[in-house]
């Protein structure tokens, strides 16, 4: 069978899984507290090719290519004041915690709101985990003490969907949480855009490799299997 069509669709799939994280991230581009992903590729052991006759070596073959990772940069943003009360930021390293059906789980975005029971709870009612490990009251005026909020040390931290992480904490981290202002998302629009469009263009050599090799082959089978004595 020819290798040109694997090597070519192995590296179409992973350009198809980095367009799929390009495509997230865009997405997100808004979202505070988002952190960017990137799709880590790597290619296929090479093949060493030698003469059948003389078994001199020919030269490596490459195999192709696939996606080997999804890495996440977790560094911190800038942040913008909202000047809302309940919007919350960590200046530096850490994490918020929530606890979620799942668990507790870890996030940057302190998109923050009040619980009926005047508790701080995220956009999805769960609720924000303080210092002592309990709930966060949210005071009468609509406002919460800063020095209350449990800012996270997360070692191996791991995307949980689009905002939350999961991971092992390791005591509060050094990060000063700041009120009225939220971070802002990781995504530098223009430049996923031109990640979007190499990734584009990558996918595209992909496939006119495999229009190539098919057309070749076609050509092979009715042209050549219908040849006779010394002519095609």
């Amino acid at each position: 069978m020819e290798r040109g069509l694997y090597i070519a669709a192995s590296g179409m799939i992973s350009e198809q899984m980095r367009q799929d994280a390009i495509a997230n991230d865009l997405a997100n581009a808004s979202t505070p507290g988002y952190k960017a992903d990137r799709v880590t590729q790597a290619s296929f052991g090479d093949l060493l090719l030698s003469n059948t006759q003389t078994g001199a070596t020919i030269g490596p073959l490459g195999m192709g290519s696939y996606a080997d990772s999804m890495v996440t940069d977790l560094s911190p943003q800038a942040t913008r004041v909202t000047e809302e009360p309940l919007d919350l930021a960590i200046a530096g390293e850490g994490f918020f915690g929530v606890q979620t059906p799942q668990g507790l789980r870890y996030t940057r975005n302190g998109q923050f709101t009040t619980s009926p029971q005047g508790t701080l709870v995220d956009q999805l009612g769960n609720a924000v985990v303080g210092r002592g490990g309990g709930t966060i009251q949210v005071r009468a005026d609509g406002t919460v003490d800063a020095r209350t909020v449990g800012v996270f040390r997360v070692n191996d931290a791991v995307k949980q969907g689009d905002n939350y992480f999961q991971g092992a904490a390791a005591g509060q981290a050094d990060g000063q949480v700041q009120t009225g202002a939220l971070e802002g998302s990781g995504i530098d629009p223009a430049r996923v855009m031109v990640d979007m469009i190499a990734s584009f263009r990558h996918y595209e050599a992909g496939q006119k490799v495999i229009t190539t090799i098919d057309d070749t082959l076609r050509r092979t089978s009715t042209q050549v299997g219908n040849a006779t004595g010394g002519s095609v």
